[in-house]
């Protein structure tokens, strides 16, 4: 410690120093150490937090102590993983002051988590988290159509995938026509090109199905076709995507997002064509049946033609009245006796009848001598009351009519 004495020589105390100054030369000391300057940690990831800035703000911790870290946006960016509380990280940086707090920290520049890498790290969170989404399921899985007249092709123009694509679709399905859209398959700006691809068939509708891939290559390399972006536009396209990314053995988010997965683009190609050759086969086939059974069927309606030819309606045809004339002559028979019955019938009553009228008939009585009618302008006299006297009345009688004028009339009272 260096000490000031005044004129007499005695100690004066030494000049204040500010909290800026303090903290400004601990920050100097530390940050010259070379030591703490390219550090590599491993610890768990707590109190972690994503600001909206892109920061990365965080507390490394093991179980004796704890630090806390920030990795800014520009290094936190190249993270292709999701930090997440509890996670263990290896991370490399340097130790600086934050003058302002008076504290240190981490400064991160690098991080990968602990036993796994991260490229597989990151693949699996977000093959998790579209699988929860429901992107994978295969209630949205669209089908391929059989028989395409335009084929879409995403991928490099000068790879060896779209040459593949376009031999085997081509020696498949010579009638079909294949469109590529140019685009990069790998790098940062790969995702965004693919998606332009996807959404430009989409918004034209000029193909049938779309097939999207590359050749194959190290997970680095296919890393484009593990994008959350380029998997949601797979999902929202309307038009069949197949996927054909690597080889057999490489999967990308891509594949499980798609409608169909191909083990290669060569695969993806047999997938969206039919085989020529065998539809050539098919269709003489079912030509061949189809003339097997008109051949068939005509040989069936000769055979019955001969046996209605030679059967004994058309030979002879009057054979089938005999039947129906039997029937007719007792059914005539049946309706002439019944007619006989009803007339006789109807006779019967009808004289009974007629002997009740005559019975009652006035000329019956006459005729017997039993008296006359008498009327009066064609009334009947049934009473005194019914003429008055000088009235002309005319007198039936059994063998005649009589005129007569009243002169006079009486009226006999009815006994009781």
């Amino acid at each position: 410690m260096n000490y000031r004495f005044d004129d007499d020589g005695n100690v004066l105390p030494p000049i204040p120093k500010s909290i800026y100054e303090i903290n400004s030369y601990i920050k100097g000391l530390i940050e010259e150490e070379a030591q703490l300057q390219e550090i590599y940690a491993v610890g768990e990831i707590s109190n972690f937090k994503k600001h909206s800035s892109g920061h990365f703000y965080l507390t490394l911790k093991d179980d004796k102590s704890e630090i806390r870290a920030v990795m800014f946006r520009s290094y936190a960016q190249r993270v292709r993983f999701k930090p997440q509380d509890g996670m263990r990280v290896i991370v490399s940086g340097r130790i600086g002051v934050y003058s302002q707090a008076g504290s240190y920290q981490l400064y991160i520049e690098s991080m990968q988590p602990d036993g796994i890498g991260s490229l597989h790290l990151a693949f699996e969170q977000l093959k998790a988290k579209m699988n929860e989404e429901g992107l994978f399921d295969d209630a949205h899985k669209k089908s391929i159509p059989k028989y395409p007249n335009t084929i879409g092709v995403i991928t490099s123009p000068t790879g060896a995938a779209v040459k593949d694509i376009i031999k085997v679709a081509t020696r498949r399905y010579p009638c079909a026509k294949i469109v590529v859209f140019p685009s990069l398959v790998q790098g940062t700006d790969a995702p965004g090109e693919l998606i332009k691809g996807i959404e430009y068939f989409n918004i034209m509708n000029s193909v049938d199905v779309i097939i999207i891939g590359r050749g194959g290559g190290s997970m680095e390399d296919l890393w484009a076709f593990n994008d959350e972006g380029l998997a949601r536009a797979i999902f929202r396209s309307h038009i069949p995507v197949i996927s054909a990314v690597g080889h057999e053995i490489d999967f990308t988010i891509c594949d499980f997002v798609s409608d169909v997965r191909a083990a290669t683009p060569s695969h993806a190609a047999e997938l969206a064509t039919p085989n020529i050759e065998e539809i050539a086969y098919r269709l003489n086939e079912f030509s061949q049946r189809a003339l097997d059974s008109i051949i068939n069927t005509v040989e069936a309606y000769r055979v019955r033609l001969d046996d209605l030819a030679s059967s004994r309606v058309l030979v002879k045809p009057l054979t089938l009245l005999d039947i129906p004339n039997l029937k007719l002559a007792g059914a005539t028979d049946k309706l002439y006796k019944a007619f006989q019955d009803r007339i006789k019938q109807d006779r019967e009553k009808f004289i009974q009848l007629n002997a009740k009228l005559l019975a009652l008939n006035p000329m019956s009585v006459l005729n017997r001598g039993y008296g006359a009618i008498c009327d009066s302008e064609n009334r009947v006299i049934s009473t005194v009351n019914s003429v008055e006297i000088n009235d002309n009345i005319n007198i039936m009688l059994c063998d005649g009519r009589i005129s007569a004028t009243v002169t006079k009339k009486e009226r006999r009272e009815k006994n009781g």
